[in-house]
C-alpha cells in the first residue's frame, strides 16, 4: 500500500532541499579541511557516529511527542523492506562516504564537488526509466543548461587534482545517483525520518572496521579536526538527510536532484572564503549558469508535488512493496 503524506505548504519542500543543498555544500568543505588529520574510513566512520546519535535523539524525541498525543510511532521496517533500506544506507552513508573523503584527499573542495554533481544527470536518467518520471522538456532543459555551468567551473577550477582522485570522484557520483533513486522508492513505504535513521545506523555498522583506526587518530588529531568531524555528522549528515528525504518524499527524484547543482558554486565561495582557494572568472559565471539552470529544472517540479501520495513511484503489483535495493 502507497504510504499517505500529510498536507504540507507548497514552498516546504523547496525549503528542505534548500537546507539540503547548503549543508551539504559545506560538507565538502569541512572534508577538504579535516581529511589531512583523519583518514577516508575514520573520518566517515567519526562522522556516521555522531550521526546516528543525532538522529536517534531526534527520533526519540518525535516518537515521545507522538505518544503524548495518542498518535501510533512509524513502525520499523522488516524483513525485505530492512534488507532494503540496510543496503541502500551502506551504499551511501557507507561507501559514498568513504569514496568522497578519499577524493578531498587529491582534488580540491570545488572539483570534488563538480565531480559529484554529475549524479544528477544520472538520477534523472534512472528516474525516467525505473520510476517513470518521464523526461519532461523543463527538466532536460534545465539539466543542459546547469551542466554547461559545471563544465564551465570545471575547467577552470583552482586544482586539476590526479586520477585517482577523479575516479574516487566519479564512484562518489555513481553510488550517489544509485542511492538517491532507490531512496525515492523506498519513501513509498517509509517515512523520511524512519529511513533516514534506520539507513545511517546501517551505514554506520557498516563502518565499523574504521573503529581501531578511527581510535588511534583521534587520539593524536587536533582539536578543528575533532570539531569538523561532529559537524560533519550533525549538520551534513543528520540535518541534511532528513531534509532531503522529506522534499523527495513530496517531489520527483529527477528534478530535486537537478536542485544539488547549485551545490559546486556554494562550495567555490565557500572555499574561497574558507580555505583561500580562489576561483576564476569563469568560475563565477558557470556558477550564476548552474543557479539558472536549477530555477529551470525545478521551478514547476515544487509546486506540482502539492499532492496527497507519492503517484510518481510505482508499486510493483505483485507483491507491494518496492525492490530490495532499488
Amino acid at each position: 500500500m502507497t504510504r499517505t503524506l500529510a498536507p504540507h505548504h507548497p514552498l516546504l519542500p523547496l525549503a528542505a532541499a534548500a537546507v539540503t543543498v547548503v549543508l551539504w555544500a559545506s560538507a565538502f568543505v569541512g572534508i577538504r579541511a579535516v581529511g589531512h588529520d583523519l583518514s577516508p574510513g575514520a573520518l566517515a566512520l567519526g562522522r556516521m557516529l555522531v550521526g546516528s546519535l543525532t538522529l536517534t535523539v531526534i527520533v526519540a524525541a518525535v516518537r515521545a511527542r507522538s505518544g503524548r498525543r495518542g498518535r501510533i510511532p512509524a513502525p520499523l521496517p522488516r524483513g525485505r523492506l530492512l534488507v532494503a533500506v540496510a543496503v541502500w544506507g551502506t551504499a551511501w552513508f557507507g561507501l559514498y562516504n568513504i569514496a568522497l573523503n578519499a577524493a578531498g584527499r587529491h582534488l580540491d573542495a570545488g572539483t570534488s564537488a563538480l565531480l559529484v554533481n554529475i549524479a544528477p544527470v544520472v538520477v534523472a536518467v534512472l528516474a525516467g526509466l525505473l520510476l517513470g518520471e518521464g523526461f519532461p522538456a523543463r527538466l532536460l532543459a534545465g539539466i543542459a543548461v546547469a551542466f554547461t555551468g559545471v563544465a564551465l567551473i570545471a575547467v577552470t577550477t583552482s586544482t586539476g587534482g590526479d586520477l585517482t582522485g577523479v575516479l574516487l570522484g566519479l564512484l562518489a557520483a555513481f553510488t550517489y545517483a544509485g542511492a538517491a533513486t532507490g531512496q525515492k522508492r523506498l519513501l513509498v513505504r517509509i517515512d523520511p525520518l524512519t529511513v533516514t535513521w534506520v539507513g545511517a545506523a546501517a551505514g554506520t555498522v557498516a563502518l565499523l572496521p574504521f573503529a581501531p583506526r578511527l581510535v588511534a587518530e583521534l587520539a593524536d588529531a587536533p582539536g578543528p579536526a575533532i570539531a569538523g568531524a561532529v559537524y560533519l555528522g550533525v549538520f551534513p549528515t543528520a540535518i541534511a538527510f532528513l531534509t532531503w528525504g522529506y522534499a523527495l518524499s513530496r517531489t520527483s527524484a529527477g528534478r530535486l536532484t537537478a536542485s544539488t547543482y547549485a551545490v559546486p558554486p556554494l562550495v567555490v565561495a565557500m572555499s574561497w572564503t574558507l580555505l583561500g582557494e580562489v576561483p576564476a572568472v569563469l568560475a563565477l559565471v558557470g556558477g550564476a549558469v548552474c543557479l539558472a539552470g536549477v530555477a529551470i529544472a525545478t521551478g514547476r517540479g515544487f509546486q506540482r508535488a502539492t499532492g496527497s501520495s507519492v503517484p510518481d513511484t510505482p508499486v510493483p503489483a505483485s507483491t507491494g512493496r518496492p525492490t530490495p535495493g532499488a
